[in-house]
């Protein structure tokens, strides 16, 4: 393959005035920053079109360039090299032509890719391009690791059979450990969980099996039933890379794991619970890319940003992010103190645990068993001249009580709660025997969200609108509904991602007047209607009627709200 020019791609574009070199320099600063492509990252901002980049790329390497997601894949011949190989060098073999292997690189200059292929599959290659992420889905897409956990299962099986107990997994990792059945298998499991977006890994034991579950958009599904003989080698392992203690099999654990998947950085949360069966195993998955989310990619429409913006922009007084587990509050807090966290404000949190880890930002990690609780940690924590305070939740009356001293005190005070929506949190802080009066003068904002399941952009078709549609939207007549039909890309449901709703209650004078005089949570819920208050009804209802989402998950997250 002979390069038409060893000019670099920013050069070129500069060269025929698509950027100037103040703006290369700006993006390829954006490149240093994140794991993407400079031509991905220009596709991103909207500078370049895919198309304009695919003809750019293509006489830069006098490559052919191709949509891989339209392009003919024998599905048999990705497997003539592992997972891991397309994955590290970025490309997937496509089939064989004439003798030689096609093969789809990002980087079609890559030679020691390039000799890797050739030396495993025996073939001489055919190159043709595409971006990276059309690689990553095809590899997603075209790999299974069905075949490997299979293999895996049978070599645990049949060291089982060969020794009279288990022998523990040695503590330290080698090159004989790392080829290891059990290793590959919760490798395996670890894997794909993380490329199928699951939130959450469940390996649970019964008397005669093993389930492994993963929760992908909030639903759980099972994706794999080891053998039973395979368990006591799980655990182990899942507790050597936790760092938790091996001999113990009675006693709850928590453990931690800090590691890169495919490129990916993440944080893996273990939890184990010993069951009649055995020790019940929950990982749960942390995405450190999750918590540079936009206010946008999160789900705040443009009315929600503003209020968003005019509650954090206080000067002091307490901002609270309410709903049930799961209903990405964590996420929305660390967008708010991603806002706040500048040089000139001195920010200190108190988490269990801390799930994501920000840089500038003072972390503090609640540990009950050395006395470290919401409520001591909150006391020292004023005595470290905090600007703003978070509290991972607000669990009892002392940390509410200290938390409104510290807000009517100059502070601005970050939590979270348990409740349904923004109104029935005024109540609950008044049940935590928090007077009403104090209420109204230390709280200026709350902000009620849940997380509600995309439809698949892939299979996404448009549907007929019923009576009863009619009647769950509460329009005044038929409206575009969508659905998806299942693909391969969702896992056949429909739907892939999800997206926040939020319900925004700034607590104007009138609403305080209510709060102060102890009115009851019915008129504090009409006050706040009449003053514009959009539900998360009114949320969810929006993005069904954009095709966002479907009229059965308005129906699942956000109709008991409303009624």
């Amino acid at each position: 393959m002979q390069i038409r020019t060893k000019k670099k791609l920013g050069d070129i574009l500069v060269e025929i005035k698509m950027l100037t070199q103040e703006q290369l320099q700006k993006y390829l600063g954006m490149q240093q920053s994140s794991n993407l492509r400079l031509g991905e990252i220009l596709i991103k901002e909207k500078v370049v079109s895919r198309e304009q980049l695919a003809a750019i790329l293509e006489y830069q390497y006098s490559v052919q360039f191709v949509e891989l997601d339209d392009f003919p894949v024998d599905k048999e011949t990705p497997k003539l090299i592992s997972e891991s190989m397309a994955r590290k060098h970025v490309l997937i073999p496509v089939s064989v032509r004439l003798g030689k292997l096609v093969v789809v690189m990002a980087d079609p200059v890559d030679f020691i890719a390039r000799d890797d292929v050739r030396l495993v599959t025996g073939y001489d290659l055919e190159i043709l391009m595409c971006f990276e992420s059309d690689i990553l889905r095809a590899i997603d897409r075209y790999y299974d690791a069905s075949d490997d956990v299979k293999e895996a299962f049978e070599e645990i099986i049949e060291e089982q059979a060969n020794e009279e107990e288990a022998v523990p997994i040695v503590e330290f990792e080698n090159e004989e450990v790392a080829r290891s059945p059990v290793v590959r298998l919760v490798n395996t499991i670890i894997r794909q969980a993380i490329k199928k977006r699951a939130s959450d890994i469940h390996i649970e034991p019964f008397e005669t099996s093993i389930r492994v579950r993963y929760r992908i958009d909030g639903d759980l599904r099972v994706e794999m039933n080891p053998p039973k003989a395979s368990f006591n080698a799980i655990v182990t392992r899942i507790k050597i890379l936790g760092g938790m203690d091996i001999s113990e099999k009675r006693a709850p654990q928590d453990g931690r794991i800090e590691t890169e998947v495919d490129s990916k950085k993440v944080d893996l949360r273990i939890s184990l619970l010993p069951t009649v069966y055995g020790e019940k195993i929950v990982i749960r998955i942390l995405d450190r890319s999750s918590i540079m989310m936009t206010k946008q990619q999160i789900g705040f429409t443009d009315h929600n940003i503003k209020l968003f913006d005019r509650i954090i922009k206080a000067p002091e007084g307490i901002i609270l992010l309410t709903g049930p587990t799961g209903s990405g509050k964590t996420t929305t807090l660390y967008a708010v103190l991603r806002e706040l966290n500048k040089v000139k404000t001195n920010i200190i949190t108190a988490e269990d645990p801390v799930e994501y880890r920000l840089e500038g930002v003072n972390q503090v990690h609640i540990n009950p068993k050395a006395g470290l609780t919401f409520a001591s940690a909150l006391r020292s924590m004023l005595r470290q001249d905090p600007d703003v305070i978070m509290i991972g939740e607000m669990r009892d009356t002392e940390t509410a009580e200290i938390a409104v001293k510290a807000a009517i005190t100059g502070h601005v005070v970050l939590s979270t709660l348990h409740t349904n929506d923004t109104v029935s949190t005024i109540s609950r802080l008044i049940d935590m025997g928090i007077e009403p009066f104090m209420v109204s003068t230390a709280v200026v904002g709350i902000i009620a969200q849940r997380l509600v399941k995309r439809i698949c952009e892939n299979c996404k078709t448009e549907i007929e609108c019923t009576e009863q549609d009619i009647y769950s939207l509460k329009v005044q007549g038929p409206a575009r509904l969508f659905k998806g039909k299942g693909c391969d890309r969702c896992n056949n449901t429909g739907y892939k991602g999800r997206i926040g709703i939020h319900e925004i209650l700034v607590l104007e004078r009138e609403i305080k007047s209510h709060i102060s005089k102890g009115d009851d949570i019915e008129t504090l819920r009409k006050a706040a209607e009449e003053s514009g208050l959009k539900t998360l009804f009114d949320s969810c209802r929006e993005l069904v009627l954009e095709g966002v989402t479907t009229v059965e998950e308005l129906l699942r997250v956000a109709y008991s709200v409303e009624e």
